[in-house]
């Protein structure tokens, strides 16, 4: 079986910063990406940032400039760095990774059980 454990949400104010981390364990043979996603209250889930193995990142628009994610292939882990936070960054944030637990298998899709953040003064 595989794992993702994320840790890191909490209350901040505006303003403020927070950073995620995500740890990816169990049976992986190769990760090819991993990411944030977020959900907030009555919205659909969205990409927040992805890394993918050879080093392409890719940020949802609002969030450029002020997050920053990073990863660790050899620990596989997945950092998110949130600075200068808003109000409508509130919400639910999961960790996702694409990997295979084979060497000749498919691509499978993990997801973790999500942290909240919440931005509020």
């Amino acid at each position: 079986q595989v794992q993702l454990v994320e840790s890191g949400g909490g209350v901040v104010q505006p303003g403020g910063s927070l950073r995620l981390s995500c740890a990816a364990s169990g049976r992986i043979f190769s990760i090819n990406g991993m990411g944030w996603y977020r959900q907030a209250p009555g919205n659909l889930r969205e990409l927040v940032a992805t890394i993918i193995s050879d080093g392409t990142i890719r940020y949802t628009d609002s969030v450029k400039g002020r997050f920053t994610i990073s990863r660790d292939n050899a620990k596989r882990t997945v950092d998110l760095q949130m600075n200068s936070l808003k109000p409508e960054d509130t919400a639910v944030y999961y960790c996702n990774a694409r990997l295979r637990t084979t060497n000749s298998g498919p691509l499978y899709i993990y997801w973790g059980q999500g942290t909240q953040v919440t931005v509020s003064s």
